[in-house]
């Protein structure tokens, strides 16, 4: 059997659809842990992580889980370009 070395248009990743997917991701992940938060009381008392990020408008409240999830779909969404470029670009070298 002979190996091919011809690289394929199946190797590379869809960069659009793995942005979108980490931004689901994202999205998923700040919302649901944002209500965890709140449901289980935790929220209060000690400054917890997730109130030290960074984000402008953000806290532990029905309110800051919609634009926390703005942002997790943002920030995950340029991540997930990011990595989807790279993995093309390394994958053709």
């Amino acid at each position: 059997m002979i190996l091919s070395l011809k690289k394929n248009k199946a190797d590379h990743m869809n960069t659009r659809a793995f942005a979108l997917t980490s931004g689901v991701t994202g999205v998923l992940y700040i919302f649901i842990l944002t209500w965890w938060l709140i449901i289980t009381g935790t929220s209060e008392g000690y400054t917890t992580f997730f109130e030290r990020v960074w984000i402008f408008g953000y806290s532990v409240t029905p309110i800051g889980s919609i634009i926390g999830a703005i942002y997790g779909f943002i920030d995950f969404g340029i991540i997930g370009l990011f990595f989807a470029m790279i993995y093309n670009y390394l994958s053709e070298r």
